[in-house]
């Protein structure tokens, strides 16, 4: 086990689709002040988890960015954004001064330190020359906490935020319908299918 602990190629993680998303109480920057933020805070509602690797880095600032262009879609859906990774909550604070990107925020800025969080989710960067950092993933949460959708990857690939809403608006609009589900890049207001014996073969 510590063997493998110790290989970047293995992240265990505690999370699984269908399963309870790991409970976390972590400082944030948020609203221009420090503050503690737990996943339980948002019971009820929608949580999209973004993590990323670094800030004053490349890619993550423009991911950040869209995130915040979209914040309000994302409230509109009964849904909180809340970024992720392990710098301090001083520095998310010093790099949302420096930067004009990063002053759009208005999402809770989570701070991993321990690496606890990323290591639940299975984000956590153990060798290289990443270690101690997180990769790219998102994680989509119901509002009784069961995890709908995960999607990680490369660093060195940024995500797509519309594509982020656009699964938020899947997985609620399947959890509203019962019977229902989305066929391939399905869109809000599209149709939807109802699978049963008499679409076997004609699709």
């Amino acid at each position: 086990m510590n063997n493998l602990m110790e290989d970047s190629r293995w992240n265990l993680s505690r999370v699984c689709i269908g399963g309870m998303a790991p409970e976390f109480d972590l400082m944030a920057f948020s609203g221009g002040d420090f503050k503690r933020v737990k996943l339980s805070d948002y019971k009820g509602k929608w949580v999209v988890l973004a993590f990323y690797p670094a800030d004053f880095t490349f890619i993550c600032p423009t991911e950040l960015a869209r995130f915040a262009d979209y914040y309000g879609d994302f409230q509109n859906l009964g849904a909180e954004v809340l970024s992720v990774s392990t710098d301090t909550e001083q520095v998310h604070k010093a790099w949302w001064d420096a930067s004009d990107s990063i002053k759009k925020i208005k999402f809770p800025m989570l701070s991993d330190t321990t690496g606890s969080l990323c290591r639940d989710y299975g984000t956590y960067i153990y060798q290289g020359d990443d270690a101690g950092r997180s990769l790219r993933a998102t994680i989509i949460i119901d509002p009784d906490g069961i995890v709908k959708a995960i999607d990680m990857h490369d660093n060195s690939i940024g995500r797509s935020v519309k594509e982020v809403l656009r699964k938020l608006k899947a997985a609620i609009y399947v959890s509203a319908h019962s019977g229902e589900v989305c066929p391939v890049e399905w869109e809000e207001g599209q149709s939807t299918l109802k699978p049963g014996v008499d679409l076997v073969g004609k699709i």
